[in-house]
């Protein structure tokens, strides 16, 4: 290697010959002079050679294969920029964002990793916040170099006063040294001169800079800027001391009455002694008990206080689940605000150019997870809470029953999901009962037993009216062919037989020889509206019976209704003598009460599922088919199709089960059989009401509905003479 550090130095001989040591990358020094010659053969000779034959071995040998390159690229720079860039810093990460609706990429960390941090109040005194400070406190934290102020024309004038009147005073002196009888002969007027001019000196003496410095008498000598003063700190602090005040020390002395005294004597035997022992025995018993009792009582007291903490537990929990429901449907309500909105406020415009025709405006959809697979059994609204509605879940396919069904409480302000779950199993024949308010993962009451139970499984439930004892009470009917009566006692479920549907003139002989009566199988039951005794009952052999509860035995009336499984039977809300029934026959049929013969009969080209009355009209009512079809028909407007028919779902997907009106709102729920329910909401010319005439405006709505149906009824019942009814139904076009 080439030597690195070359330094020139005089040697100290006597005849300064320049040497020059050199110092290599390994450390070793080398020196070469100029000095006196030597011998050849002599030490200095061999020292060079060997100087020589060290500074050749270290020489570097160039490779044949070395790049040879030019002046230019041998003097071109070539830089390197080093950059503090983290390598393990991870880029590219995202993370999703709920405000915008998609991923946002998160920046990069910052190459800086502080590790410690204070927070100070102390500021740059150069900064533009400090000098704010001193600007408002009149302090500076240090001296400023400052330029010598310009005298102004007051100091000029007031130097040249000083100057002239020690000028005059010079002279007077003089002149009084030299005339010293002379009488002062200046006017009043000189001498009011002369005194202001000795106050105008006296001010100009008294002038002092802001340090108490006074000005020169020469006009060189100018005022000096004043020294900045120092900062004083901001926080203040003083200590302060008091001595408080000691008060003397008293002595306080007092003489007491001295208690009564008084002499006592008895004689001591032994059952006083044996009495003494006795009463304190007793008394430690009783002191014993009293601790047994505070042991007890406080454990009682700890039981209490944790099934206290328990009670409390839940009540939070129902508040927190309550408040967490009412901001689901808050949310839900901002999700569906178009939903909510065409729910509330929507007519349809289309309406005023069509005299006989309506639409359905399909709104939410409700569907539970579990249920997906179910077909939709029943449907009905809450009398009490308009928005709230009952949906049961279950299977008519008889072969593949699943393991159990579900009885599910939805709400349109939460179409998401249902406020209430309650699993319910009845195709064995059992009835269970729940209460909301009490916990609905079991049930209230549940049918046990097998006499106390329906052979078969249960088709429909209807509520009773409560009992003269006030106990509450409901009635089922079930494929088996009886109806049971059932009381909810405070412990028990008790059961009652009121009728055994048996088939009219359908007899066989038994084995032996006796007279067999066939039973009936019930599939639909309907109460009269007005008299809680009488009620329909709907069988798979397409009869209706009249029954009551009175009578067991008979029935009051049998209607040659379907030629197969009724599915559902309704009353009319004006008039309780007209009832509707749907069948799997295809038909839909309008029956007044005692009479065989039905008023209307309407063909829907397939399975009616369920027919209901609309609850604000007494001439409509609505049906649903397995074809996904939703009918609303207007018996008022047109008595031979529908003024509305509307598919919901697709036909050959799904089938509709079950329709239901609410109470209040003109819409209505239809179920189907993928546990789907779809509410829709009624167009103005499906729900017209009536306009009372101008000599009749003071009769209510209900008056006016019942006079349409029975204006209706009369065309109906006047027919000609030898007219009858034909059982030919009236096609429905869709």
């Amino acid at each position: 290697m080439a030597s690195s550090v070359i330094e020139a130095f005089e040697a100290p001989n006597d005849d300064r010959a320049e040497s020059i040591i050199a110092s290599d990358n390994d450390g070793q020094l080398a020196k070469t002079g100029s000095g006196k010659a030597k011998s050849p053969g002599g030490e200095g000779a061999g020292d060079a050679d060997d100087l020589d034959a060290w500074i050749k071995s270290r020489q570097l040998v160039k490779p044949d294969d070395q790049l040879e390159l030019t002046e230019g690229e041998l003097a071109e720079e070539i830089t390197k920029v080093l950059t503090p860039t983290n390598t393990n810093v991870v880029l590219n990460l995202v993370v999703y964002s709920f405000k915008e609706g998609t991923f946002v990429k998160i920046p990069p960390a910052g190459n800086t990793v502080t590790i410690v941090q204070y927070a100070g109040n102390s500021i740059h005194v150069d900064s533009n916040e400090a000098k704010a400070q001193m600007e408002e406190t009149g302090e500076i934290g240090y001296p400023l170099p400052t330029s010598a102020p310009r005298p102004s024309e007051l100091d000029l004038l007031r130097a040249q006063k000083v100057a002239a009147l020690e000028g005059e005073e010079a002279e007077e002196a003089e002149g009084e040294e030299g005339e010293p009888g002379q009488k002062d002969e200046r006017g009043p007027e000189e001498a009011e001169e002369e005194g202001e001019e000795e106050e105008v000196m006296e001010e100009g003496e008294g002038e002092r800079t802001g340090e108490g410095e006074e000005v020169t008498d020469t006009p060189a000598a100018m005022p000096v800027a004043s020294r900045k003063r120092k900062l004083i700190n901001q926080f203040n602090f003083c200590e302060r001391a008091a001595l408080t005040y000691t008060n003397p020390k008293r002595n306080v002395d007092t003489q007491t009455i001295p208690p009564p005294r008084c002499q006592y004597g008895s004689n001591v035997l032994q059952w006083i002694i044996y009495d003494s022992y006795a009463e304190d025995f007793q008394k430690q018993k009783d002191k014993e008990k009293k601790e047994d009792k505070k042991v007890h009582r406080k454990d009682e007291v700890k039981q209490s206080k944790m099934d206290q903490k328990t009670i409390m537990a839940k009540i939070l929990n129902d508040k927190y689940l309550k408040c967490w429901q009412i901001l689901e449907r808050m949310i839900n309500q901002n999700i569906y605000k178009d939903i909510a909105n065409d729910y509330r406020y929507w007519e349809d415009p289309a309406d005023e150019y069509r005299e006989a025709e309506g639409t359905l405006l399909p709104l939410w959809k409700f569907q539970y997870d579990r249920t997906k697979k179910l077909s939709v059994t029943d449907l009905m609204f809450n009398p009490n809470y308009y928005d709230l509605f009952a949906v049961c879940f279950g299977s008519h396919d008889f072969l593949k029953q699943p393991n159990e069904g579900s009885l599910c409480l939805f709400t349109i302000k939460n179409p998401s999901y249902p406020d209430y779950i309650m699993a319910v199993g009845l195709y064995d024949g059992n009835v269970a009962v729940y209460s909301l308010k009490d916990n609905i993962t079991n049930p209230l009451y549940m049918s046990m037993g097998i006499t106390q139970k329906h052979a078969e499984l249960v088709w429909q439930i209807k509520w009773g009216p409560d009992m003269t004892d006030g106990e509450i009470n409901f009635y089922s009917v079930s494929s088996g062919g009886r109806v049971f009566h059932w009381v909810l006692m405070p412990n028990k479920l008790m059961v009652t037989t009121i009728i055994t549907m048996y088939l009219e003139n359908a007899h066989i002989e038994g084995p032996d020889g006796t007279e067999l009566h066939l039973m009936s199988c019930g599939s639909c039951m309907r109460f009269h509206p007005t008299d809680p005794e009488v009620f329909l009952l709907g069988t798979e052999e397409g009869c209706i019976y009249k029954c009551s509860i009175a009578y067991s035995s008979k029935y009051l009336m049998t209607y040659r209704a379907h030629n197969l499984t009724v599915y559902r039977i309704d009353y009319n809300r004006f008039n309780s003598n007209i009832f509707i029934s749907c069948s799997g026959d295809w038909r839909v049929k309008v029956w007044e009460d005692m009479r065989p013969e039905p008023l209307f009969i309407f063909d829907l080209g397939s399975a009616v599922g369920d027919v209901k009355w609309a609850p604000y009209s007494s001439t409509v009512f609505a049906a649903v088919t397995n074809e996904g079809k939703v009918y609303v028909f207007d018996l008022n407007v047109n008595k031979y199709r529908a003024i509305c028919v509307q598919a919901v779902v697709p036909k050959r997907k799904n089938k509709l089960t079950r329709l239901s009106f609410n109470e209040k709102l003109p819409f209505i729920i239809v179920g189907d059989d993928k546990g789907t329910i779809t509410s829709l909401k009624l167009s103005p010319n499906l729900r017209l009401m009536v306009k009372p005439p101008k000599k009749q405006l003071y009769l209510d709505q209900h008056t006016l509905q019942v006079q349409k149906l029975e204006r209706l009824l009369s065309l109906v019942r006047e027919l000609p003479e030898g007219a009858v009814v034909s059982d030919q139904p009236a096609t429905v076009k869709s």
